[in-house]
């Protein structure tokens, strides 16, 4: 993955088909509307509205094919700057835009785009992040982990 800039061809690709995989629940070979939702917050960090919704599913009768994921997924990544990614998330966290991120901020994130994720396991994420157990993690700490993360996805 290319951090300078943008997500090169075939860590996008990669990262586009293991997204469509895990949310295409009883591996159908397309995604619905609800699996669409869920992919892009996974692969774009924000939730579509239901015309860029409608937009992607066109006329397909069922949902969107794993083809036509990887073509859409690919020009909106192509169009993504990879560190004003992370600060756009970084701020979609800081809901009191404070400058840095609490536990109630990732916990408030969560139950918004991964409710299932166990409480515990954010907890533990929180304090793995706040270095200096301050109950806070600086944009430079997110920033950190973001690239890490995106870095060894494919780990």
């Amino acid at each position: 993955m290319d951090l300078s800039g943008n997500i090169t061809a075939s860590c996008s690709e990669n990262m586009i088909i293991k997204v469509f995989l895990e949310c295409d629940e009883c591996q159908k070979g397309y995604l619905t509307r609800t699996d669409l939702k869920v992919a892009m917050v996974s692969l774009l960090g924000y939730k579509p509205c239901k015309f860029e919704v409608n937009e992607l599913l066109g006329n397909a009768k069922v949902g969107l094919s794993k083809e036509a994921f990887i073509s859409a997924m690919k020009k909106k990544l192509a169009a993504v700057d990879q560190d004003e990614y992370i600060r756009e998330i970084f701020k979609a966290f800081d809901r009191q835009s404070k400058g840095f991120l609490t536990i109630d901020d990732l916990h408030h994130a969560s139950s918004k785009v991964a409710a299932r994720l166990p409480a515990h396991t954010l907890d533990k994420a929180f304090q793995e992040l706040d270095g200096d157990n301050d109950g806070r993690i600086s944009f430079r700490d997110f920033e950190f982990m973001m690239k890490f993360s995106m870095d060894h996805s494919d780990i």
